[in-house]
């Protein structure tokens, strides 16, 4: 029996933990959290910081390991890269990882490969915050280089508010930096191509609607298919395509996020490798029939990649509407009481659905993708009315706060 290591055991791991093991394989797993609930369900289990890769690999010395991966926890990628290299096991390689987990090094190369960008700068401090500003212009976006999850991400519209701002931005970053980035405005959307032996293979582009306000970059909808269309969702293709190349990815699943702008133009906001959070493996399941975690379990192993696993077998217009506070669904306040999903999944076309809450704990408004207490997916035979579906269900949750 082959045994796959999975980096991280978060509520996203923890589905595709019990997928590697519907497919007959021993799964071993490593968290910082003892409480991480892909621990429970795996064979073998490690309490450990994967942050720390020398960690990690000391922890599973003695373990015999055919592959290793992770799903959504973007800090993970460096390690499992790092892992595979040190073992002999398939891999995207360091130097990919690198380029594909730090907006500062990802940006750089895309520029010296030509891909349509934002306007961007790195900054650490105060005393560079002009030079960046006059590098970038405003309106813009102030992020860290090297994290995750939305956080320290801020629209900024002047020099204050880059110093009101950039202490907690690089605070949210490992390395301790910071980017500013030109904010374009337009429809933002979510890419996802598989990439086989140096071929990509677009699967999806899906629309992802952000709410007002500190939470502008949250993705609280997604929509697919996009509602661009013509010439500009064929030239979004092509800058997904052209992305995954340019970072020098040969195998492995890209998540490349794309904004269509006006007059036809589009750029890239970043490009992940590895299964995204937030539903997307849903999204393309209920879309398109592939199994984007088998995918990545058969490319950690090193097994082929046939067509029938890989590419799309229909296409299935739906939306995801994940349950956020105001003026999302859920109220704001401290829980008392969580109604059942009963009327969420009865609900027409409605294909999935889930909450996170627990009584006690406290619905705060949008900023940070961990404000998304749960999600409902529903399909139809456009993706205007697969959004009203998903809408419409997600308001039957009955939610009581004190």
């Amino acid at each position: 029996m082959k045994t796959i290591l999975f980096v991280g055991a978060g509520r996203h791991q923890r589905r595709a933990i019990l997928r590697a093991k519907e497919l007959g394989l021993r799964v071993a797993a490593v968290d910082r959290n003892p409480d991480a609930p892909g621990l429970a369900e795996a064979d073998i289990a490690k309490v450990v910081d994967f942050a720390d890769p020398e960690a990690v690999l000391k922890a599973t010395a003695r373990l015999s390991i055919d592959g290793v991966m992770t799903v959504s926890a973007d800090r993970a990628v460096p390690v499992v890269a790092a892992m595979a290299e040190a073992r002999g096991l398939p891999g995207i390689g360091v130097e990919t990882a690198h380029l594909m987990t730090n907006k500062i090094a990802m940006r750089r190369q895309l520029a010296d490969a030509g891909v349509p960008q934002p306007r961007f700068a790195a900054l650490r401090t105060i005393s560079e915050t002009r030079r960046a500003a006059d590098e970038v212009g405003f309106p813009s976006v102030l992020k860290p280089a090297d994290s995750g999850g939305q956080r320290g991400i801020f629209r900024v519209e002047s020099l204050d508010d880059i110093h009101a701002h950039l202490h907690e931005a690089v605070g949210a970053s490992p390395t301790g930096e910071a980017i500013l980035e030109e904010f374009v405005d337009g429809t933002e959307m979510n890419g996802i191509v598989i990439a086989r032996d140096g071929e990509s293979i677009p699967l999806t582009l899906s629309d992802r609607l952000r709410p007002p306000g500190v939470g502008f970059g949250v993705g609280w909808i997604h929509v697919y298919p996009a509602t661009t269309y013509g010439s500009q969702l064929e030239e979004s293709e092509r800058v997904a395509v052209h992305t995954v190349h340019a970072l020098g990815l040969r195998t492995g699943i890209a998540f490349p996020q794309l904004i269509a702008a006006s007059g036809g133009r589009v750029i890239v906001v970043e490009c992940a490798a590895r299964i995204p959070g937030g539903q997307m493996a849903d999204l393309v399941r209920f879309a398109t029939g592939v199994d984007l975690v088998e995918v990545q379990i058969r490319m950690a192993l090193g097994e082929a990649l046939p067509d029938e696993l890989v590419l799309p077998k229909f296409k299935q217009p739906l939306a995801i509407r994940f349950l956020t506070a105001e003026p999302g669904p859920l109220p704001t306040g401290r829980v008392k009481r969580i109604g059942p999903l009963d009327k969420v999944l009865a609900f027409p076309g409605v294909v999935q659905a889930d909450v996170y809450l627990e009584v006690g704990e406290t619905i705060r408004p949008v900023r940070v993708d961990g404000d998304r207490r749960g999600y409902v997916i529903a399909t139809a035979d456009t993706n205007f009315e697969a959004l009203e579906r998903a809408e419409a269900a997600a308001r039957l949750l009955d939610v009581e706060v004190e």
